[in-house]
């Protein structure tokens, strides 16, 4: 009986390694299908596995023995997911499940981790070997919570990140990312193009991993720092644009000529001893040329060569080196050659080199300016803090800042790190890190971010978290995590970018041949025009920057607006949303209730019974408990004591208050406690909490809480963009449908339990609704989760935002409005490069190997291929760029 194996291999260094096992599989009878790479294979075959290991040792390679593989799990809500994933791997051989949970899986396997990831997704679940707390930060935090500013997490994972160099293509992203794989303790690695970075996660030797990159042909450095990041990438820029500029021009100044002489009819053949004298000079000039605006093209080219590799600069070397030989060639010795074949190429080679250096300039400009709203994050801090040390003031720069200093800060000063005010106030300006238009009052004890702007007053503040540990850092680290991540949707384009060059190399020696043996006179030259043109038009680079252009771009520009994404997937998965379902408190409403009537029963007065109430309700962090606390505190009443304090998600709570059990919450809350609610009239915009002892109510405290201003606006967008709104809430019916009336929101789902939040997402889910959620309490959690997309408000729960894929840094809901949209814009976006590229390479590939010549008589000219290579890849950049034009929704006041 046949079996499938997939088993990883070691040893194989190259191609001949590669062909060996597939000849051994080809010729053994016993093997029916098999496909080999140098790190796995996969074949069918009625072998035991003990004797495919011998066949593979025989011929001098290894089948490492079975590893451990952890992997971390997305998707499975139940123990029957758990139970379908178990059966999937059980029929994986030589596999054994070490433990397995919704969230996480552990097994000891001989098959690659690729191939356990493939199983998983194949039956509808998600797996990864990166925690989802090492992309999502653990603890996110609110800006106007100082409690909550430590929140954007730090994954346990060690994460690292690289400068690289030398990448010119998608073939490029490939190759580094395979190098880095194969290096020790690599859990992930995502390679950039657009940024020319890596993100690695693991517990990895950085030098170790530095060398193996430099061995593949790359370069490599450690960003040590957002500065320094930084400043080598800008280092890198003007270097490499002084360079492609230097080039342009010398390739131009010299092919622009060439081709006009020819183009006005100057002779460009080879016709006697003069001819030959006059293009052997132009020839090695030419040459000159090569080695010096095209020596990159070469250099880059022969080390791909050297580590069995292909790129754009091997397709581009092969062109115009192919018609520089050729033609000089034909300087050397026309005799033979025929006649009408005497035509040289010198002006292809030296307007391919600069076309093609033109547009990787204009490129490389453009790239540049994706990266311009994490630049604008960076700007905002300051370089230099002025601290107090022994009463006075000394100036030092921000990086010898540290935990307990002492700052002052000056009007329209930046405040240069987080920290707590010690006395003064002031506005500060927050909209470059949260959105928010309006300046918020911090007076004592209040936070204060790196990166806010202070308006007129002065004060001083105790520094709490300096260097990497600011907000501002966080955020920074968490965006520009979010750019190197890529979407499912970039998947289908890097497997195409893995064989691109090689099948444009096939491609080109395959019409090469036919245009030898089937092609008119002269024979050659055609041959050598085709296998140039298509050689030189083939663009990997369009294809490599389709997806994370537009990433960069996009996760950029809603971090701008106050929306942090947590990677690609997320704007994936958000431009596909159709419902969103919304809490109602500290989300459609401000989340500040307050009280506004309190009814009293059994010779209760006021102050007794908000004093019990406020006891019980001191140990909760619910709004509604808040607002109790607030209001005893707001008629200066002496607060009284309690112990023993239970609490019931979605009830109520209890504590015991000078000898006595005192219960606050819902009419549910009492009915479970055997306490009878009296009939009382409830105002619609009022949520009613009851207060009583063991016996008796003895008081209904009714609590309202404001509508948010842009509410309503927000609402409106999310129903224009196609989308429905749906209420979801704990809070009694008849509030939740006065709120709804007032936001015109058709969908209620009202007196939901916490744990049942997340199944009114799923009964959603189950309709075949893509859903959003949109939250901000404890109890929203769950539910955040359930949700293809959870969004945090970012004054909501630490527990909240640690649950969701997506979160506001203010409290409008009109920043996930914008959110939303620009995920759908970011989507069409990278869809129109990726089709954009697909079409040029799947047009231009066969115009250049000359389907048209039948019918025009015509071929394509290698110049008008390079130009067009070049077109590919800036109008790719510049389509991209245009997401920095989007406008958020303003925010309402």
């Amino acid at each position: 009986m046949s079996q499938e194996f997939n088993l990883p291999l070691a040893g194989l260094n190259c191609g001949r390694c590669i062909a060996k096992i597939e000849k051994a599989f080809a010729d053994n009878p016993h093997i029916q299908q098999y496909s080999v790479t140098k790190t796995d294979t996969k074949l069918t075959t009625s072998l035991s596995y003990q004797e495919v290991v011998k066949l593979i040792t025989e011929l001098g390679y290894s089948v490492p023995k079975a590893q451990d593989v952890t992997l971390y799990l997305s998707g499975l809500n139940c123990g029957k997911c758990v139970n379908k994933t178990k059966e999937a791997l059980s029929g994986l051989s030589h596999s054994s499940i070490t433990s397995i949970s919704t969230t996480l899986l552990k097994l000891e396997t001989t098959h690659s981790q690729q191939h356990i990831i493939d199983l998983i997704e194949s039956i509808g679940f998600h797996a990864s070997s990166v925690s989802p707390a090492s992309d999502n930060q653990e603890e996110q935090t609110s800006l106007s919570d100082s409690s909550k500013t430590d929140n954007i997490s730090h994954s346990s994972e060690k994460t690292t990140q690289l400068i690289l160099s030398g990448m010119t293509c998608a073939s490029c992203v490939s190759s580094v990312e395979k190098i880095i794989a194969q290096n020790k303790n690599v859990h992930s690695v995502t390679v950039n193009l657009a940024e020319r970075t890596a993100l690695v996660h693991g517990d990895i030797d950085v030098p170790t991993l530095i060398k193996s990159i430099e061995d593949g042909g790359y370069g490599a450095e450690l960003s040590v720092s957002e500065e320094q990041r930084r400043v080598r990438q800008k280092e890198q820029f003007l270097k490499i644009t002084s360079e492609h500029k230097r080039n342009t021009i010398l390739s131009l100044s010299i092919g622009a000529p060439l081709m006009l002489w020819g183009v006005f009819g100057g002779n460009m053949q080879i016709s006697n001893t003069h001819d030959q004298l006059a293009w052997g000079v132009i020839g090695f000039i030419c040459l000159g040329l090569l080695l010096t605006a095209g020596r990159h093209f070469f250099v880059n080219a022969w080390k791909a060569f050297t580590h069995h590799r292909a790129t754009m600069d091997t397709l581009v070397a092969l062109g115009t080196g192919s018609a520089w030989l050729y033609s000089m060639a034909l300087v050397l010795f026309p005799e033979f050659f025929p006649e009408q074949a005497r035509h040289v190429y010198f002006e292809a080679t030296a307007m391919i080199l600069g076309l093609i250096t033109l547009g990787n300039l204009i490129e490389t400009k453009a790239r540049n300016r994706t990266s311009n709203a994490i630049e604008k994050l960076i700007n905002l801090q300051p370089q230099t803090a002025t601290v107090i040390i022994d009463s006075q003031e000394v100036t030092l720069p921000v990086a010898q800042v540290v935990e307990g200093m002492v700052i002052k800060i000056k009007p329209g000063e930046k405040i240069p790190v987080d920290g707590t005010i010690l006395s003064g106030e002031s506005y500060l300006d927050e909209a470059m890190l949260t959105g928010e238009p309006i300046p918020s009052l911090k007076s004592l004890g209040n936070a204060v971010h790196a990166g806010t702007i202070n308006q007129q007053g002065s004060f001083t503040f105790k520094a709490t978290k300096v260097g990497e540990h600011t907000m501002l850092a966080r955020i920074i680290t968490m965006v520009r995590n979010a750019q190197s991540s890529k979407p499912k949707l970039a998947k289908l384009a890097d497997k195409i970018s893995s064989i691109f060059v090689p099948s444009v190399m096939i491609i080109a020696i395959l019409s090469a041949l036919i245009w030898y043996n089937f092609g008119p006179e002269p024979t050659s030259s055609y041959m050598l025009v085709v296998a140039t043109t298509v050689l030189i038009i083939a663009c990997p680079c369009a294809l490599g920057l389709a997806t994370p252009m537009s990433v960069t771009v996009g996760i950029g520009k809603a971090a701008e607006f106050g929306a942090l994404i947590k990677d690609a997937d997320v704007l994936q998965t958000a431009s596909t949303i159709d419902t969103v379902v919304v809490d109602k408190t500290g989300t459609l409403t401000e989340g500040k209730p307050r009280v506004n009537h309190v009814t009293l029963f059994n010779q209760y007065d006021e102050k007794e019974v908000i004093s019990l109430a406020a006891a019980v309700e001191t140990h909760s962090e619910h709004p509604l408990a808040l607002a109790v606390v607030n209001y005893l505190n707001d008629n200066h009443w002496i607060p009284l004591t309690s112990t023993n304090f239970t609490a019931e998600l979605g009830l109520g709570a209890s504590a015991i208050v000078n000898g006595n059990l005192i219960f606050i919450g819902n009419h549910r809350y009492l009915t479970k406690n055997n306490i009878p609610t009296p009939d009382v009239s409830i105002s619609p915009s009022a949520t009613p909490l009851y207060v009583a002892n063991e016996q008796e109510c003895i008081g209904v405290i009714q609590v309202s809480d404001a509508i948010r201003l842009d509410s309503k606006a927000a609402i409106k967008q999310f129903n224009q963009l196609g989308i429905d709104v749906v209420m979801l809430t704990g809070d009694r019916k008849e509030t939740a449908e006065h709120v709804a009336e007032e936001l015109e929101i058709n969908q209620i789902i009202a007196g939901v339990l916490p744990d049942g939040k997340a199944q009114a997402i799923q009964e959603l889910q189950k309709q075949g609704k893509k859903v959003a959620m949109i939250g901000d309490g404890i109890n929203d959690a769950p539910a955040l989760a359930q949700a293809e997309v959870g969004i945090a408000m970012g004054n909501g729960s630490d527990v909240a935002i640690e649950s969701a894929h997506l979160t506001l840094m203010n409290h409008s809901l009109l920043t996930a409005v914008n959110a939303i949209t620009l995920s759908k814009a970011t989507m069409k976006n990278m869809k129109q490069n990726l089709f954009g590229a697909f079409i040029y390479n799947t047009i231009g590939i066969p115009i250049a190997a000359g389907i048209l010549f039948p019918f025009t008589g015509m071929l394509l000219s290698p110049v008008v291929a390079g130009a067009a290579m070049a077109l590919s890849s800036i109008t790719v950049v510049t389509n991209a760029n245009r997401l920095r034009l989007f406008t958020p929704q303003p925010q309402q006041k």
